[in-house]
Formats: C-alpha cells, structure tokens, sequence
C-alpha cells in the first residue's frame, strides 16, 4: 500500500475539521488492514502518517476543532501501537501507546483512554506479565466508568477476566466475565466509535471461550470443555474480514480440544489455524501458538499432534520469532519483566 501524506502544515498553517476527518479516513484504513492482513500490513504506512498528523497539532486548530483533532491523532498512535505490538515490536507499541494517551487525555477523550489501557494490557498479557495487564486493564476500567459507554465498560471486564484466569484464579475470572456479559447487554446501539467498533456477540463469545481455555490451562483442565461451543461460534462468526481474530480463536478451539482429549479434532482445527496464520503479516499470532504447541506436546505418540507440532516448528522457522520473551516490551519504559 502507498501512503500519499498530506501537505505538511508548519506553525501558522491552519488545520480545520476536514484535516481531522481526513486523518480519520486514514486511521480507518490502516484498522481495516490490519484486521485482514495483520500488523505487519499497515504498521509502515502508519509511522509515515504520524509526523504529518504531530504537525497538524502546532497548526492553528479553532478550539472547536481541538478535541477532535487530537482524538484523531491519538487514535492514529492508538492503530500504531497495536499494529506494532502484532508485528512483534512491543517497545515501539508502548511508546504509541504512551503518546496515545497523552492526547487522548488532552482531547477529554476518556472512552478511548480507556481503549488505549486495554491494548497496553493485552500487549503485557501476551508477554505473560499478569500483573501489569491487570494494572492497565484497571485503569482503563477507571477510565470507562466515567464514560456512559456500557461497551467500553465490557471489553474491560472480559480483558480483567482474561488476566485473572491466566493468574489462575477462577472465581475472580468467571464474575468478570458475568460482568461483562451484562455490560454488553447494556451496551447502546449507537454505533461504536472505531477503535472499540470490532467488539460485538462474536468478539465476547471468542472472549469467554479464550477466560475458559486460560483456566483449563491454569486451575482445571475440565474448563476446557465448556470452552469449545463459544470458541465455535466465534469462528463461524469472524468473517474475511477479520482473518486475524479468526485464526486466534482457531488456535484457541485447537488448544481446548487438545486439553479435552479431542486430539483427532484438534488436530483438524489448528491444521487450520496454522495455515492462517502463514498467510498472515502477524506475529503474534505465530507467537500464539506456544499453548497449541504444549497442548499437543501431550501426545508424543500420536502420529497426528506431532505432525501439528512439525507444522508449527516450520512456521515459527519461517517467521524467524524464535523464542518470546519479556526484554522487548520494556524498551519503553526502562523496567525488567522477567
């Protein structure tokens, strides 16, 4: 994809709403990208963009304009970080996220600094750092609860939940995401603004389906069964259009059926899942088949989960990720995970 960027405006041009819709349009073209393709699609296009969209902000803005303005540079910043994170870059993704924050503040925007603590915790969920998603996801929280948005309020409450099961503790788990279900079902059907918009009925089922795998893996491994029916409908309900999500979810009905005994079933979905994940600019996604990879380690005598671990061994080759760990993502903030 070529970026063509915007006449620069140094100090003294002015900037107006139609600058701010069309840094907008922008954002939302490279979210779209980066649903379809993964990060790895849209991330380079988006750095190009955020110097043009830093110049707008010394521009003269009308203070009409202001808050919109610097809701959209944030957002820019906000799809910046998160294709960073996909693209395996977590420094970089924390630093957009901190300059996300920053002007979403300045903007009055607290439902988005709500959506920008959610993506710092996942980034630290995915590298194992419970604690620390539980710290962003409650600040977030914070941040929805002075919002009237009911979904913002639920994408926390299922990312709390998600954190809790992976730190194993069941019963703080499955009240969030009770929580969550109620939040969504309070959610307004006005439409969602962009960043939040991807969260509907087949993100929340992926979401419980997801709490329930976590504490089949951490407390009992019969919460896997009662995994598999959310996890599925998800997957029949994340179209082309979200082939990222899908293949996620697909690596997480795999590793519920693997956890489950189902290893014939499993097998047949991560042959999926893994060939999905190929075809993706992701790699977290290829990141994320480390529980896969463990569930089937189960199994050393089936001739099935070795030919899955074979699949996903070539591909972690191919993608070059290697072994995860914490080191990245503290590039950002000078501090040690591990």
């Amino acid at each position: 994809m070529v970026v063509e960027p915007p006449a620069a405006h140094p100090r003294g041009v002015r900037v107006g709403a139609g600058d701010a819709g069309r840094l907008e349009a922008a954002t939302r073209e490279f979210r779209a990208l980066d649903y379809r393709h993964g990060g790895g699609s849209c991330r380079d296009a988006a750095q190009i963009l955020l110097p043009y969209a830093e110049l707008m902000l010394v521009g003269v803005v009308p203070e009409a304009v202001i808050p919109r303005l610097c809701t959209a540079v944030a957002d820019l910043y906000n799809l910046a970080g998160w294709a960073s994170f996909d693209d395996g870059r977590p420094g970089a993704a924390l630093a957009a996220f901190g300059r996300a924050l920053e002007l979403a503040r300045t903007a009055g925007n607290d439902e988005l600094v709500a959506n920008v603590c959610y993506r710092m915790g996942r980034l630290y969920l995915h590298y194992d750092a419970a604690e620390e998603a539980l710290n962003q996801f409650e600040r977030g929280q914070a941040a929805a609860r002075r919002t009237d948005s009911a979904l913002a309020r639920a994408i926390l409450s299922a990312n709390l939940a998600w954190a809790e099961a992976r730190r194993g503790d069941a019963a703080a788990a499955l009240a969030l995401l009770h929580a969550a279900r109620d939040e969504f079902a309070a959610a307004s059907p006005v439409a969602a603004p962009p960043w939040a918009a991807f969260f509907g009925e087949t993100d929340l089922a992926a979401m419980i389906g997801t709490v329930h795998v976590e504490l089949a893996r951490s407390v009992d491994v019969r919460y896997a069964r009662s995994a598999i029916d959310r996890l599925v409908v998800a997957v029949d309900g994340y179209g082309p259009a979200m082939a990222r999500s899908r293949s996620l979810t697909q690596i997480w009905l795999a590793t519920a059926h693997a956890l489950a005994g189902d290893v014939d079933q499993a097998a047949h979905v991560a042959g999926t899942a893994v060939g999905t994940a190929a075809e993706l600019r992701s790699e977290r996604t290829k990141q994320r088949l480390s529980p896969l990879a463990a569930a089937f380690a189960r199994y050393p005598g089936n001739a099935d989960a070795r030919d899955v671990l074979e699949r996903i061994d070539r591909l972690r080759g191919i993608a070059g990720t290697g072994t995860v760990t914490h080191r990245g993502v503290n590039a950002a903030q000078g501090k040690t995970l591990e």
